[in-house]
Order: C-alpha cells, then structure tokens, then sequence
C-alpha cells in the first residue's frame, strides 16, 4: 500500500484491520469499511476502466457518488466504487465496454415495504442538518436525520484547518473534524433522533412518502415536514481533455487525503482561488504533496485573503487572470496548460504555461442539490432549506443557519419556542458575508513608533502583530486574549481585528487564528539598543510533516511570500491541543513584524515545462493536446462542439438535445452535464427564457431493482 499516508500533522493515523480483495484477477489489500475507489487509489489504481462509446479511460472525479466515472463491477454487479464499501475477498473488475447484467438478479425474499411516519425528515447529515436536529430534539420533536455516507458529518469530515466565524455560535477556532465528531456525539445520544446511515433518499412522490433506500431495503417515510440540508454538488468545466483520469473535484481530493488517509497524488494543480479551492491546496502541502500552482479566472482570488496568503507565503505561486486552457495526457492528467485571460475572459495568445502534474483539482463553484425541496413543493408537503441546499456559504454560516431553522421547525409543529431573537438573523448574515475589501493597516509603523519612544523600557515589550487586513466574519482572537488587547471594532464579527492594550505573550491568539494570520514579536530578552535589537519572533506552523528543527536555516518571508531572509532556528514548540507548531526565530526589529511564515516549497516544483512532454516521451507538438475535445456529458460522452451545431441549428431545447445526442440521460441523472449544458447555450447567445428546461426522470439516483421486489398483493 506504498499510497498511504504514514504522518500528518492534524490527522492520527492509527493501524486499522486489512481485508483482501481481487482487481482484474490479482490479490490486493484494503482496510476494513473503505471505499472501492479509496482502496484502489491507495493501492496505485486510477484507472477503473472504459468507456463503452470511445474506450476512454475512466476514474473519479466527485467521490460523492454525484457522477458515474467510477462505474467498477464488484461481484458480479455494475456499482459506484466511490460508494461501495470493499469487503473481504470481493471480486473487482474493471467496467470494459457495456457491463453484462449478472445472470441472478437477486436471492432476496419476497418483502413488504415498511412505513414509517416521523415529524420531521432531514435530508443530509452535515453541519446544517446535525445543528437543525440538535435543536428539534431539545423541543421533543421526532426527527430521522438520513445520510448517504456511513459517518455523520458532511464536509465537516474532511475538514482539518481551523474555522473560521464566531466561537460562540459556530466553533471558531476550532477543527472541522473535531466539530463534527462533537456534533455526531450529541446527535447519536439525542433521544429524539433517529439516524440513518448508508441511506439515500430517491424522491418525494405525490402522495406525500418519500422512497428511502435505507441501507439495502426501500422503504417509505411520511414526514409531516422535510428540512433539505443535503448540501450541494461540484460544478465541472469545459476545457480541452477535461475528461482525462487525475481530474478531481475539491471534495473528492480531500476525501482521499484527509478522511481516508491517501497520499493520492505527487504534483497538483488547482483551478479556482475560491476558499474551497485555497483551502484544498493547503491540506495537499499536509499531506506531503507538492502544489505546483493556482489559477484564478478573476483578478483577485475570491477566498479569504488569508487563505491565499497562506498558499503563497510556503511556496505555491497563484496565477490570477488565468484559466485553463488544455489538461493533457493520454489516458491520465500529465500536465496542465494554463493562460492570461482578459477582462472579457478571453485567452490572452503568447500567454500560455505548461506545468507537469499528475492531478488537476476543479474547484469552480457548488450547485445547491434543490431537487428535494422542489419535488416536496409538488408534493405539497411543507418543506424547508437550509445549509448550502439553501444558500452556498461557509460551514460557520451553515451551522449556525441550520440552529435557527430548527427552532422555526420547532415553533411550526407547535413546540414552546421563544421568538428567535432578531440579532440571530443579523448574525446569519454577517456569518455567510463575501470577504470585505482589503485595507492595510499601519500597525507595524505603530509599534515600531512605540518600542524607538521606550528605548528604556524595549525589553519588557511583547507585541501581537496582526497580519489580518480584510473584513471577515471571524471573532477567535479577541475572544482568548485573556487581557482583552485585541479587539474588533463594535465588537462585532466582521471586521478588522487590532491590538490596544498590553500583550502578555501568552501566544493563545497566534494558536487559535484560523488564517495562521497572527505572530508574536517579543523583546523581552533584548539587551542592545533598539536600532540593534534583535527580537524573538513566533511564528504558527501546521505543515510539520516538513520538518524544521532547531538550527535549521528557514527563509523567512512576509504575508506575500516575499523573502525576509535566511535565519536560523531557535526553538520549535509543539502545543498538542491546538496541534500547531512554533517556530521561534530571531531577527532585526525592522523585519520582525512583518515575518509571518517561512517558505517550504521550492520554485523548481513550480517551473514551466518548455513543451508538453507525453510518458512515452515523444515529444508532441502543442496543437496535439490542445486539440482534444472538450467533453459536457460525461456519461454518454458528448463534446461541446456537437451541442454547438444543435444549437446553431436552433435548437435550445435541452429536452431535444437530449433525445438527439443522449446528453442528460446517463447514470448520474444530468447532474454535472446540466448545468454545463446551460452555460453553452448562453455563451452562444441564447437567452434565459429562450431555452426550455430538462424534464429530469422521476429517480436520478442510480438504484438497484432488486431493492424494489415486493410481496405479491
């Protein structure tokens, strides 16, 4: 298993039971309750197989069993490797061609379709769903919370970074693992909620049930209300060679990395300065991989400026008014072809970079999953949204949104609810608030006017220094400072947090800020002149899994990535609760505030290649990559140029193209294609009221028919 993780700096990694099971006929091992997908990734396996239309290769790309390019046969049965679990001496073939229906369809008994009737259904067991459940059970209300994956938590799962919002009401400056597993624990000793696992919701019919495949066996709930929070799915691309193995979404890539503990790349490239986007790139540094760079389409990155600071400051250049212009390779990514876009989004010619890769992270957005609140709306069975199903915002947001639409399911069935108070709403909206503009602040000439002015008294100085110049929601250092210095204006969430007061150098504020946006400046141990002074300097350190020891030489650098420096290493502290390091260095006065990391990757991992080299090794020439198609239809394998022709044509009804081209109508139930499908018609001019919509199918969730075999009446 030479793709495991064997360290991380935030996860545990303990030994856990093997089991074997066989891929095309040769023997491997898995780890008990793993994926397919996981086991064969871990195993060195990306390619599952096939397609039947092209023979082109195919792997994964969401691991959140949205889309259908993981198709593998496991004992006989065509299943999503991504969501099937591994079990002892399973027979795994890769999906070659059209799968053959196993001769057996099923040797269940005959069964009856059990009923169930339940105040309120929950769809999705994320940050939304568990908060909203917490908040039904306090008011007795009988709630069954259904998720598809086998463990609480959502996203949540695959969050090892620090949150962001308001310690009070959404753990900020606490782990998105460590808020799950206090979520999940809170919700499995409710006595008001019951849990389904492994279980997927198919539809809401007319006659107000909802069809559940609980586990293995269909059954039908009657809820009086359902609370959407099933969260959202990945946006795709278009670009050339958008269909080659090693393109990833966000959460596939962290699902492997963070939940199942898979180193499952060697070089990434990520497309989209999103929080998802910058985010993912700083648990790819964690888990040991290299970051060759970010593109962003817009000419700042549309994250947290912290975020991308903190990418650019160890290392990993962002390219802004960049896009993708051709993923290459044979069957699997090789390298990336990126270039300068305009302000009308146009590629800038003589612009393009190739980079090597092995992985292409797409991190361009999320789509709300709404089709259980619109088919409840038919249904006419009340129903509410909350979490990204909702609204796309932060998990701090989701949570905290899911708190207050359980108290409004609560008081609508009746419950003894106060009335939320009006400031709940005002904080939901600053916690879901897009980043604030960027404002300098002069701190760093403060303090140095302060310490030249109190030459005398320089050595009993400690100075917090901020490194946090954009407005957003997020209150974690002003709440630990136990001598309140650090203060937000109007004590409110969202703004620019400063230091008035006297620091203790305690450094609970530099181990607790989320954007690792905090260091310590401490004189306290200077004996020479303030001109001479040489101050001992703090810095936060997560990534130690790149080990820097004492005496090591760090380049030290600003919230740019801009070199201060070369220094030596006086002292590494591990605080075990926060699991952060600090690195302690010492430096000249004028330097010493505005140091807040030390580079960790060398620009050799982000050199362009001088052409696009192939693993045959012959040379091509740039055409022969670029030139691939672009595919919008995954499952059915249909390319834009294809759409462009029916739609030059007249033809803007998706429901036609469809029926001509097949688009819309594989396995994943037009999840991806879609919305892909929609951005070609405006980009060739067709107007919103102009195009006529997908009449989806009644189940967009693959199901086996076996599960539907019932007792003859």
């Amino acid at each position: 298993m030479s793709e495991r993780l064997i360290e991380h700096p935030i996860l545990d990694i303990t030994p856990r039971d093997e089991v074997a099971f066989f891929w095309n006929g040769t023997k491997y091992n898995a780890y008990s309750g793993e994926m397919i997908s996981s086991a064969l990734i871990a195993n060195g396996i990306s390619i599952f197989g096939h397609h039947h239309k092209d023979d082109m290769a195919q792997g994964i790309f969401c691991a959140n069993g949205q889309c259908a390019k993981c198709l593998v046969i496991a004992n006989g049965n065509p299943v999503k490797a991504c969501m099937t679990v591994v079990l002892e001496n399973m027979i795994i073939n890769s999906s070659e061609g059209l799968p053959e229906m196993p001769e057996t369809i099923t040797d269940k008994e005959n069964v009856s379709i059990k009923e169930y009737e339940i105040d309120v259904m929950i769809i999705g067991g994320g940050p939304s769903g568990l908060s909203a459940a917490l908040e039904l059970n306090k008011n007795n209300i009988n709630t069954i919370l259904i998720d598809d994956k086998n463990q609480l938590g959502g996203k949540l799962v695959l969050q090892t970074h620090k949150f962001f919002g308001s310690v009070e009401d959404s753990f900020a400056g606490t782990r998105g693992i460590d808020i799950c597993k206090q979520l999940a624990q809170e919700v499995f000793q409710s006595k008001n909620i019951k849990v389904w696992l492994n279980s997927t919701v198919l539809y809401v019919f007319k006659d107000k049930k909802v069809g559940v495949l609980k586990e293995t066996e269909y059954v039908l709930v009657k809820p009086k209300i359902i609370l959407n929070a099933a969260g959202a799915r990945e946006k795709y691309l278009r670009f050339s060679g958008n269909d080659l193995v090693g393109i990833y979404g966000a959460g596939a890539f962290q699902t492997l990395v963070n939940r199942d503990l898979i180193k499952s790349s060697k070089r990434l490239f990520i497309i989209g300065g999103g929080n998802v986007g910058l985010i993912a790139g700083y648990h790819a540094l964690q888990a040991g991989i290299d970051v060759v760079g970010l593109a962003e389409a817009m000419p700042v990155c549309g994250g947290y400026k912290v975020h991308a600071d903190k990418l650019k400051r160890l290392g990993v250049p962002i390219y802004t008014s960049h896009t993708i212009q051709s993923a290459n390779g044979i069957e699997k990514v090789e390298s990336i072809t990126i270039a300068e876009i305009n302000k009308d989004f146009q590629i800038i010619k003589g612009t393009e970079k190739t980079f090597s890769c092995d992985t292409i992270l797409i991190a361009v957005g999320l789509e709300s999953l709404s089709e259980f609140t619109e088919e409840a709306k038919a249904a006419n069975i009340k129903v509410f949204s909350t979490g990204d199903a909702l609204e796309i915002a932060e998990a701090s947001s989701a949570m905290f949104n899911g708190k207050i639409m359980g108290l409004t399911i609560s008081k609508e069935l009746g419950a003894e609810v106060s009335e939320i108070p009006d400031e709940w709403f005002k904080k939901a909206e600053i916690l879901k608030s897009h980043p604030g503009s960027i404002k300098i602040d002069t701190q760093i000439d403060r303090y140095i006017e302060k310490i030249s002015q109190n030459n005398n008294t320089m050595k009993n100085m400690v100075f917090p220094v901020i490194h946090c110049y954009q407005e957003i929601p997020c209150n974690p250092c002003t709440t630990v400072c136990p001598t309140g210095a650090i203060k937000i204006k109007d004590n409110t969430i969202m703004g620019l947090p400063i230091y008035e007061g006297k620091c203790i150098g305690c450094g609970k504020c530099l181990l607790i800020c989320p954007g690792l946006a905090i260091s310590i400046v401490d004189f306290r141990q200077c004996v020479d002149s303030f001109t001479e002074a040489q101050p001992i300097v703090s810095l936060p350190y997560e990534i130690y899994n790149f080990k820097v020891e004492k005496d090591d030489e760090i380049d030290v650098v600003d919230i740019e990535g801009i070199s201060l420096g070369k220094y030596k290493v006086k002292e590494v502290v591990t605080n075990k609760a926060f699991k952060t390091q600090i690195v302690k260095i010492q430096m000249p006065v004028d330097k010493s505030f505005k140091a807040i990391s030390f580079k960790i990757q060398s620009d050799e991992v982000s050199k362009p290649l001088e052409s696009i080299i192939f693993s045959n090794n012959e040379n091509k020439e740039d055409k022969s990559a670029i030139d691939k198609k672009t595919i919008i239809c995954l499952c059915e394998r249909v390319d834009i140029d294809t759409v462009k022709e029916l739609i030059k044509k007249g033809i803007t009804d998706i429901n036609q193209i469809k029926a001509i081209t097949r688009m819309c109508m594989g396995p994943c139930g037009a999840k991806t294609c879609d919305v892909l499908l929609r951005q070609v018609l405006k980009q060739e001019g067709i107007s919103i009221e102009k195009i006529v919509g997908n009449t989806r199918r009644p189940l967009f969730v693959e199901v086996p028919l076996e599960n539907f075999i019932v007792k003859n009446k």
